[in-house]
This record gives C-alpha cells, sequence and structure tokens, in this order.
C-alpha cells in the first residue's frame, strides 16, 4: 500500500462520523419531498455542482419521480485544498438556462461565496426559477449570508468529508459525514 494510499485510510479511521449512511439517506429522503413539492411540475433541470454536488444529486435521482432533466457545471474554490481562494470556473452547462426552473445540487454551504455565485450566474444566463440544494450546511459566523432553499442536514464548523465531500480529493465516497478535526 503506498503512503497516500494508507495515509489516507488513516484519516478515516482516525476521523469523527457526525452522520451515519442512515441518518444522510434520511436527510435526502426529506430532501426529496421537499424538492418534489417545490419543483415536480416545472420540468426542471438539475445541475450538479462538480464535483462535490455529482453524489448528493445521485442519490436524490431515484427519489424524484417526475421528468426532470440533468446537467452540471464546475466552479470550484478548493481545487483539493482545505481552504477556499478565488472560485475558478470550469464548465458551464450544456443545456441553455433560459427561461428555465433551474435546481443547483451541491454538497456544502460553506462560506456560501461559490453557490452565491453559481446562483447569480444562473440568474444572469435567463434562468426563470432557481432552487438551490445542499446535502450539509456548516454553522458558522463566516458566512455571506446566502442561504440554501433546501437543506438537508446542519453541522458543526468542522473539516468534512463523505457523500461528495472530500478530503485532498479522497474520501467523497466515504459512507457517513465525518469531521477531520473532532477527535
Amino acid at each position: 500500500m503506498s503512503n497516500s494510499v494508507q495515509n489516507m485510510q488513516e484519516i478515516r479511521n482516525n476521523a469523527q462520523l457526525l452522520y451515519s449512511r442512515e441518518e444522510v439517506e434520511a436527510a435526502l429522503d426529506c430532501m426529496a419531498v421537499k424538492l418534489t413539492e417545490k419543483v415536480a411540475f416545472s420540468n426542471p433541470l438539475l445541475l450538479a455542482v462538480m464535483n462535490g454536488g455529482l453524489i448528493p444529486l445521485g442519490m436524490l435521482l431515484p427519489r424524484l419521480d417526475f421528468p426532470l432533466r440533468v446537467d452540471y457545471l464546475h466552479a470550484t474554490r478548493y481545487r483539493e485544498r482545505t481552504f477556499g481562494t478565488d472560485l475558478q470556473w470550469k464548465k458551464t452547462p450544456e443545456y441553455s438556462l433560459v427561461g428555465e426552473t433551474v435546481v443547483v445540487v451541491d454538497d456544502i454551504l460553506d462560506e456560501g461565496y461559490t453557490l452565491q455565485a453559481i446562483v447569480d450566474y444562473c440568474r444572469e444566463a435567463g434562468a426563470k426559477e432557481i432552487v438551490s440544494v445542499v446535502l450539509v450546511r456548516k454553522i458558522h459566523q463566516r458566512c455571506n449570508g446566502m442561504q440554501a432553499d433546501i437543506i438537508g442536514l446542519d453541522t458543526p464548523d468542522e473539516y468534512l468529508f463523505g457523500y461528495g465531500m472530500d478530503y485532498k480529493g479522497y474520501w467523497r465516497n466515504a459512507p457517513g459525514i465525518y469531521s477531520l478535526t473532532r477527535r
């Protein structure tokens, strides 16, 4: 086993589980109900915010029993680091957003800068309605005031990984939400 793989395994083994797979799945069930109530009859376009939003959106899709389309965009402040910097746009959606009900799905709402920029982009691209969905919202005072429309779980202000959130590019696949900083 390489040192980096062994190190990442130690990170996972030493992290504290904040939300189990069952708790996250229950949150996803609730999120799907709320999203269905909001957009089921509007022919929505769901956008995964890569890379973290891929897993929450993928987990939500089988829970949504109505016609929808899926696309993605890639805007990031982290780029496999543990802190955010300037926002970098890597990919915009293939679909036109003009007149669309757009559902933006991301893994986490931390300070709100990335989600705010994406919502602003969708609005400027002509979206008729924008619904923001995040699996996790961190509770702290650094937020820019951006609030998501649908939130799965609240967490303390700690470094998290699992269900789309990563630690240095690893553990997006962890079967729960873990805190790296809480021991």
